[in-house]
C-alpha cells in the first residue's frame, strides 16, 4: 500500500476548469492540495468571468485570487505550484493523468455524461453530476442538482438524472438561458455584466441576431468570434438586479457542489490510509 502523502504533497487532477468546476478547485487549492486541471483546447464556458479554464486561451486568469497558469507538458507542474499558482494543460482525454500520477482525479466536466473517466485512474476518483455511477465509475459522485440534495456524497448509484431544465434564479429557469439559433460564428453586441433589456440584440451568430430572453443581467456569455453549432448554450441572463448579481465570483451552486467534492476527497483519502 502506498505510504500516506500530507496534504500539500498530494496530487489532485481536475478533469475540467469551467465555472462549477472552479468551485471544486478553490476548495482543493485553499485546503492546501497540488490541483492541476486538464482540459480541452477550445474551452467553452459560458461563465468566463469564474472560470479557470480561460487560462488555455491567456495563459494565466484570475478568479477570485486563484490564478491558472497554462503548461504544455506534466513537468512543468512543479514551478507552477511552487509559485502558489495552478498549472492548466490540454488533455481532454486524460492520457496525462499516468504522467502525473495523482492520488486523486475529479471529473468536473459536467458534460452530463462519461467522457472517459474510470475508477482505474487514481487511488481516489470523484465525478460531478449526471452520467456516473458511484462504485462502478468512481470511488463516489457528488450531486449538482439545485435543491435539498445539492453537493450532496453519492457513493453507490447514481445523481438525479440530467432534466435539461435550468435551476431558478429571480423565479426564472429555463426562460434566462440562450442557445444558439444556427451554426455560425459569435459577433458581440455585448459583454458579461452589461444590462440589457428583453428583445435587445445580445450577439449574432453569423447573420442572425439574437435577442435578449429577459431583462436583467448578461451573466454569462460565449467567447466572441468562436464558432457554434446550433443549439449550443452561448448565454445566460439574470433577472435579478445588478446589485443582486455578482458575475465576478464563484456561485453558491458551484461552492456546493465543491464542498462535496473536497469532503468525499478527505474521507477517501483517510479511509484507503492516503492523505495524512
Amino acid at each position: 500500500m502506498a505510504k500516506a502523502k500530507l496534504i500539500n504533497e498530494t496530487i489532485v487532477a481536475v478533469r475540467g476548469g469551467g465555472d462549477l468546476a472552479t468551485g471544486t478547485i478553490q476548495k482543493l487549492f485553499r485546503s492546501g492540495f497540488k490541483v492541476i486541471i486538464l482540459e480541452t483546447a477550445n474551452p467553452l464556458a459560458i461563465r468566463r468571468t469564474v472560470a479557470l479554464c480561460e487560462a488555455i486561451r491567456s495563459g494565466e486568469f484570475s478568479v477570485e485570487g486563484m490564478i491558472a497558469k497554462r503548461i504544455e507538458v506534466p513537468e512543468e507542474a512543479e514551478a507552477v505550484w511552487a509559485a502558489g499558482k495552478i498549472p492548466i494543460m490540454v488533455d481532454p482525454t486524460g492520457e496525462k493523468v499516468q504522467a502525473l500520477q495523482p492520488t486523486a482525479v475529479i471529473d468536473a466536466i459536467l458534460a452530463k455524461k462519461n467522457l472517459g473517466t474510470t475508477k482505474e485512474m487514481a487511488p481516489i476518483v470523484i465525478a460531478l453530476g449526471p452520467g456516473f455511477d458511484a462504485g462502478q465509475d468512481c470511488d463516489a459522485v457528488i450531486e449538482t442538482m439545485r435543491g435539498h440534495r445539492l453537493g450532496r456524497i453519492i457513493f453507490a448509484g447514481k445523481p438525479i438524472p440530467n432534466t435539461g431544465i435550468p435551476g431558478v434564479l429571480g423565479g426564472k429557469s429555463a426562460e434566462r438561458v440562450v442557445h444558439s439559433p444556427a451554426n455560425g460564428v459569435i459577433k458581440h453586441l455585448h459583454e458579461i455584466g452589461d444590462s440589457v433589456k428583453k428583445g435587445e440584440t445580445l450577439f449574432y451568430v453569423g447573420d442572425i441576431a439574437v435577442p435578449s430572453p429577459l431583462t436583467g443581467i448578461l451573466r454569462g456569455l460565449i467567447l466572441d468570434g468562436i464558432r457554434v453549432p446550433e443549439g449550443m448554450k452561448v448565454a445566460d441572463v439574470d433577472p435579478r438586479s445588478k446589485e443582486e448579481v455578482d458575475y465576478m465570483t464563484i456561485s453558491d451552486k458551484a461552492r456546493t457542489i465543491g464542498g462535496g467534492a473536497l469532503e468525499a476527497l478527505l474521507y477517501f483519502g483517510q479511509k484507503k490510509s492516503l492523505i495524512a
